[in-house]
This record gives structure tokens, sequence and C-alpha cells, in this order.
């Protein structure tokens, strides 16, 4: 019975040691260097992202900062070279933006299938930032491999086409 409750006692300490390891070894996003910050996820799950701002001489300061972005499946990533260049992304992008959607260029190495297949991080924000815009990924993706001009008509007029609205009636005001 002491064997027992002796292994179990050291099997327990042994599990807590490795646990606090792994949570030292965590990271954050503002430790992060500037050269690695876009497209990684914190130890939190949520995305870094790079920020600029004027330095004490006028300068322009890049620093990495903890977005409000938080990814549901990834923790501790940074993005492969990889990935940043089958997708066509950009590690000194400011930032988090869809703009880059409207792109072809952009869109075609995003939708490539070595991106698409290989890159889920990079697709998993993209596919949130194109649903933001009322788009379904997997549909542009498969517009920009048939049709790519098409595509990015559809993206950049994002929905149908615009009715004539009545216009709202002036306000009255009670004396």
């Amino acid at each position: 019975m002491t064997y027992i409750m002796r292994s179990c006692f050291i099997l327990f300490f042994v599990s807590m040691v490795f646990l606090q390891g792994t949570t030292l070894g965590s990271f954050i996003c503002e430790d992060l260097a500037t050269n690695v910050c876009g497209f990684a996820i914190s130890t939190s799950g949520k995305r870094c992202l790079l920020e600029n701002s004027s330095g004490k001489d006028g300068k322009v300061e890049y620093q990495c900062k903890t977005s409000e972005v938080v990814v549901a499946n990834m923790r501790e990533h940074i993005e492969t070279e990889e990935c940043v260049d089958a997708c066509g992304v950009d590690r000194n992008t400011v930032g988090i933006s869809s703009d880059a959607l409207l792109d072809s260029q952009f869109t075609s190495k995003l939708c490539s299938l070595d991106c698409y297949h290989h890159c889920a991080n990079i697709i998993d924000l993209y596919f949130n930032l194109a649903a933001g815009e009322g788009v379904y990924l997997p549909d542009l993706c498969n517009k920009q491999r048939t049709n790519p001009h098409r595509a990015i008509i559809e993206l950049s007029s994002n929905g149908g086409p615009i009715e004539d609205a009545p216009a709202p009636s002036p306000l009255s005001f009670l004396i």
C-alpha cells in the first residue's frame, strides 16, 4: 500500500513539474521580435499583430502587440516562412485587415493549394476576415480558380446591386 501511494505521489510531483515547465515556456506577443510577430498566436490563443508608433526622435517604431482576436484551436504558434511565402502574406503588415482580399494576386496565392491545404493559421485568419465582409472564403477561392477577375468584382461589390432607398423623413420638433 505504501509503495502504491509513494508511486502516485512521485507521479503527481513529476506531472506538476512538467506542467510548470510548459507554463514557464509560454510566450506573449509583446515579447516577440517584430520579424516573427505577424501571424503568430500567443499562449493565450490571441493573435499577435504589428503596430507602429512615432518614437521620440520622430522615427516610426514597430511593436508586437496582443490583439483581442482569439484563435479557437491554436496556441503558441509562429507562422513558418514556407506558409508566409506560399500564401503571399507580409509579416511587416501593420494591423489586421481584409483589404488584401481585394488584390487578385494576393487572393490567387491565398487560394493556392500550397497555402489553402498546408497553412491552417493563415487560412483561418482570412476565413474570418472574409466572413466579416459577408464572403465565404471557400466560395471565393473556387471562383478565384475559375474566374479570378469575377471573384474580385463580386468581393468588392460585397453582394447584390445597390437599390434605391427612400430618404429618411425630416425630424420635426415640437415647441
